[in-house]
């Protein structure tokens, strides 16, 4: 039987805290897609405004759940947890109380605020798709960051950096928010408060053209700081769109076999386990 969620302490090596930029190992690419995915306004300008606009409270019950199903999903349990494209934090802050966690990033200023919210992570710059540390983790979890791959190619490297980073039995987790089949245009509200600012935003999710392996989710973003000087800002962002199928297939040639878990939103969360 599984373990509680939040239930004892996870004893083995934790990751010193630290930043790391590039270097041998670690690869920050320059390519216009490296570029774009870094100059969204979200991850960059307005990257302080995070913890208003999303509220790291909001990931405890998702994050309880994602800790079941990689518990669940090796044997032994996972202790080292490798997150791909960490953003801001969110999920962190509270699984790093169930396994050991190094956070990549692209974005030096998500990076900033993550620090912030988990000061004893070990923080890498670079990108998803190219870094390689040279060591290997139980488990590998790449939350949404994953929708900003919008070519096969760029999902293909993804799941190759996921590959390379996991140890044999180990197990590498991706949530995409959707794919093809459960793809659902809408709108969406919301925002928050932090110390001096205050943040509300509209999100509107659509796909102007059906054929490609893209969608749009547009952003209108209300800014107000602690002197009540109030901003609209709007933020584009163009994010991935793939088959079920696809996803199966391009784990499967990475070397990952391929498992579907449905949670209790629309998601369809891909698990690729690794042999040992």
């Amino acid at each position: 039987m599984m373990p509680p969620a939040g239930a004892g302490t996870i004893r083995c090596p934790r990751p010193r805290a630290r930043e790391t930029g590039e270097g041998i190992a670690i690869v920050v690419a320059r390519s216009a897609a490296g570029q774009a995915i870094s100059g969204m306004k979200l991850y960059d300008e307005l990257a302080e405004w995070w913890p208003a606009f999303s509220d790291p409270e909001d990931y405890r019950r998702e994050a309880a759940y994602l800790t079941r199903v990689l518990r669940k999903a090796t044997s032994p349990p996972p202790c080292t947890v490798l997150e791909l494209g960490s953003g801001g934090g969110n999920s962190a802050l509270h699984l790093k109380s169930r396994f050991a966690m190094t956070l990549v990033d692209i974005s030096p200023r998500m990076l900033k605020v993550s620090r912030k919210l988990n000061p004893e992570c070990e923080h890498i710059r670079a990108d998803i798709r190219t870094v390689r540390l040279g060591r290997t983790f139980d488990a590998v979890y790449v939350h949404d960051a994953i929708c900003h791959m919008t070519t096969v190619a760029d999902l293909r490297a993804v799941m190759q950096t996921a590959y390379e980073h996991c140890r044999p039995g180990g197990v590498a987790l991706f949530i995409p928010d959707f794919v093809r089949e459960t793809f659902v245009e809408g709108t969406d509200q919301g925002g928050g408060d932090s110390p001096g600012r205050k943040v509300r935003f509209l999100q509107w999710v659509f796909d102007p053209d059906p054929t490609d392996t893209t969608y749009h989710v547009d952003f209108a973003i209300l800014l107000r700081d602690r002197n009540g000087n109030a901003r609209v800002v709007h933020d584009r962002h163009v994010l991935g769109l793939f088959p079920r199928a696809q996803w199966r297939k391009l784990l499967r040639e990475v070397g990952l076999r391929p498992e579907v878990v449905r949670d209790d939103e629309v998601r369809e969360l891909f698990l690729g386990h690794r042999r040992q």
